[in-house]
């Protein structure tokens, strides 16, 4: 099939004719006299913005081990909801994505779902890295440099030999940056018994402060730096650490809730609101948005990491960390742009063009004669409020209820309609990284 996109606004502002052949864009502004004539099918953009599809390069979509808080086809349904076409899954599910025989187990689930995608593989004691790396893996880790979830933080010995191991297979190694060492355990004994929204997410704030990340940072930075390792810091909540990556010539993101909540939000969010790196204070908070609007910031990532209300609704210490994020990161950033804050433009840098380049993804990420189809749909104009029963996610919450988004009316992955008006019709996903 063949399709011609007539009156599409891109983000520089041009207005366009997109005609795509075979999953791909073959020209953008199209000979009139030609193209429209091999059309088998005309999408009417009607001066819609038309973004590339994002690419969210943190999301943890829970099978193998977990499906009860997300499946692949629940995070695939919410992330093509939220105009993501492309997702690159961590590596700590159950079993974790150590072995060759894990990422096949995990790619089973991943191919029968509706999003393109990449898998990481982990490092933890047992894992297996000759095994590895013949699969088609994106990148090495999220590596946790903390006790994040369980086995899979590891100390910095073993740190460094992963370095060494992704750096003689040429692969980007992406570290989870937070030293256990800074941790202040005296504030979360002050923590209460509360349960769920009554408990008091800031003192998860004050039990892994801002300085275990800027720590655990500058030391990934060196230990990648001696070993000649590509780093990526995956989820910086400080702007400190953004100016530490910066520095060294390192890659980083930073997700929507760091960028767009704080500790003045802990009261309502309760347990909700506990995650890893946690919440910062509010100066932080905007010190970081303006990196992202300076370009420090390389890429907007979710860390999608979904649990049900039963696990979450318990005391800040049984809770665990993590909230959903992959099916409202777009339309919270053009709810910024819609506002005046952010750049179309911006926008298509952090959440496609520049994840594509940093991952490899050559046909992804842009707008241009060669690349696949993965296209966003937007009316800017259409400002709703986040409503988590409106939410495709499995989880059923999310930390941005009452928040402001615009949702996409329509995706196209490699040239299918796979999302439109609440209707969803996947095509098979397909590994980036073969």
């Amino acid at each position: 099939m063949s399709t011609l996109i007539t009156d599409a606004r891109l983000a520089d502002k041009r207005v366009v004719d997109i005609f795509i052949e075979g999953g791909q864009i073959s020209a953008v502004n199209p000979d009139t006299d030609t193209d429209p004539d091999r059309a088998t099918h005309t999408i009417d953009a009607d001066h819609q913005l038309v973004l590339p599809g994002g690419i969210d390069a943190h999301v943890h979509f829970r099978q193998p081990g977990a499906g009860h808080k997300e499946t692949w086809e629940s995070g695939s349904r919410a992330a093509l909801a939220g105009g993501v076409t492309t997702v690159i899954d961590q590596p700590n599910t159950d079993p974790p994505t150590t072995t060759g025989a894990a990422f096949d187990a995990k790619q089973t689930y991943a191919a029968a779902a509706g999003v393109d995608y990449g898998l990481n593989g982990g490092v933890t004691h047992r894992w297996d890295p000759e095994t590895l790396f013949e699969r088609p893996m994106c990148a090495l880790g999220e590596v946790f440099l903390a006790d994040s979830t369980g086995e899979m933080g590891i100390e910095l010995s073993m740190f460094e030999s992963a370095l060494h191991v992704a750096t003689s297979n040429e692969t980007l190694i992406t570290v989870h940056a937070e030293d256990e060492n800074q941790f202040n355990p005296t504030a979360l004994h002050r923590a209460t018994d509360d349960i769920g929204l009554g408990a008091r997410a800031d003192h998860w704030s004050a039990y892994r402060p801002a300085n275990a990340e800027v720590s655990a940072v500058e030391r990934a930075i060196d230990l990648a730096a001696a070993s000649e390792a590509q780093l990526h810091i995956a989820h910086v909540s400080t702007p400190e650490a953004v100016d530490q990556a910066v520095a060294a010539g390192v890659s980083c993101e930073a997700t929507p809730h760091h960028l767009l909540l704080s500790q003045a939000d802990a009261a309502e969010l309760g347990t909700y609101g506990r995650m890893n790196p946690p919440l910062r204070s509010e100066e932080q908070r905007e010190a970081l948005f303006e990196r992202l609007l300076s370009g420090r910031i390389d890429i907007v990532a979710t860390d999608h990491a979904p649990h049900t209300h039963e696990e979450k609704n318990t005391t800040l210490r049984s809770a665990p960390s993590g909230v959903p994020g992959v099916e409202t990161m777009l339309p919270l950033l053009l709810a910024k742009a819609e506002q005046g804050r952010l750049s179309y433009e911006r926008i298509q840098a952090v959440t496609a063009t520049n994840v594509a380049e940093l991952f490899g993804f050559e046909n992804k990420g842009r707008i241009a004669q060669g690349y696949d189809a993965d296209l966003v749909f937007v009316n800017p104009d259409a400002v709703q409020t986040i409503t988590a029963t409106e939410l495709e996610t499995t989880c059923g919450w999310t930390p941005f209820e009452g928040a402001k988004g615009v949702f996409p009316t329509r995706t196209l992955l490699r040239g299918n309609v796979v999302y439109e008006n609440d209707s969803y019709t996947p095509i098979a996903g397909r590994n980036l990284c073969m």
